[in-house]
């Protein structure tokens, strides 16, 4: 009797123990199940920045490693060239915006006054050289007189008369005024001045080099008294701003997650702090595995690659960092990116342009 008692006891202890293992196992791939895990690399965008202008530089400001913020000064071309070709711009200005003042305020008062006083001298001496060319025409009659000095009489009668109607024609147009083309033509002039003056201050700009956005300075490629150009990068920088995860999910897994969903993110440099981040973009098209993709399935196998976007405030995520991510399975599904969570309106804005 003591005997089978001890064997149903053993068997009891053999079901718990069965029953116990199968929860066990199957609560862990239930937690399993509700979780994907991603596995990855931290990338970052790179951007080569050069100056937009031909001259050699004056001055660099910064040093590989340095970080730094949007709209900051990098360094500076020589600036003389650059200068002086906007004092050029602003004196020519000058001049012809005093040629459009004069033509717009017209004949001065005095102008007209003098250009009166030459007309009545003109027709004065008209008036003596007719006179004289009378008395002369008067003697040739009664041969008193040559025909060389009648000939010189009614030459003088005619230039006197000719400078009659040349003064009267000055008058007019002192009274007139400047023709309305003559004024469109210089104000015309004085735009094209204006244009060339905004285009020196723009190259004067150029010659300053900003920073586009915060970052890092990788690496310094040229030095002062190298010659700069456009196609010439004077530094390689590396932004802090968007950061993300590129990982692989495999096609099986490819409907159990979409844009905008929560995730977090882990790496063996930091195992012990969890960056939160969300699902910003999943390619639409496959591609084989990348080799350095640890995954359970073969590698002939297709994958889609996501970006994992992160919050990472203190810059502990640099570029080529592998990473872990995990998305949790039992989230609500988003309808649109929009309703993705967002760090900031910086992370928002990147985020969409990667879309």
């Amino acid at each position: 009797m003591r005997s089978g008692t001890r064997f149903i006891i053993l068997g009891g202890f053999a079901v718990a123990g069965i029953v116990g293992g199968w929860i066990w196992m199957t609560s862990g791939n239930h937690a399993r199940s509700q979780e994907l895990v991603l596995y990855g690399t931290v990338d970052v965008r790179q951007v080569e920045l050069s100056f937009n202008a031909s001259e050699r530089i004056g001055s660099v400001l910064v040093e590989e490693g340095d970080r730094i913020k949007q709209g900051e000064l990098l360094g500076k071309l020589e600036l003389e060239p650059f200068e002086l070709a906007v004092d050029r711009a602003k004196a020519q200005i000058d001049v012809q915006q005093q040629v459009v003042d004069r033509l717009v305020a017209g004949t001065r008062p005095e102008e007209i006054r003098e250009a009166e006083a030459s007309l009545n001298s003109a027709e004065a001496e008209l008036k003596d050289v007719k006179a004289t060319f009378q008395r002369i025409l008067t003697l040739k009659e009664k041969s008193v007189t040559t025909q060389q000095d009648l000939d010189d009489a009614r030459s003088k009668l005619d230039t006197a008369e000719a400078n009659v109607k040349l003064q009267q024609a000055a008058l007019d147009l002192a009274i007139a005024g400047p023709r309305k083309e003559d004024i469109a033509e210089a104000k015309a002039l004085l735009k094209r001045y204006k244009v060339e003056e905004r285009q020196a201050e723009h190259d004067l700009t150029d010659a300053h080099l900003y920073a586009p956005s915060n970052g890092i300075i990788q690496e310094r490629i040229l030095e002062v008294g190298d010659m700069a150009s456009p196609q010439k990068p004077v530094y390689t920088v590396a932004l802090t701003d968007p950061v993300w995860v590129r990982a692989y999910v495999s096609e099986t897994d490819l409907g159990k997650i979409s844009e905008g969903m929560r995730a977090e993110v882990v790496t063996d440099s930091f195992p012990d702090k969890k960056y939160a981040g969300w699902v910003g973009f999943i390619s639409p098209t496959a591609e084989f595995t990348p080799k350095p993709v640890e995954t359970p399935e073969l590698r002939t196998k297709l994958v889609y690659q996501i970006r994992v976007f992160v919050k990472a405030p203190n810059n502990e995520l640099r570029l080529g960092m592998p990473a872990t991510v995990h998305i949790p399975l039992n989230q609500q599904p988003t309808k649109n990116a929009d309703t993705r969570p967002a760090t900031s309106d910086t992370d928002s804005k990147h985020d969409k342009h990667d879309h």
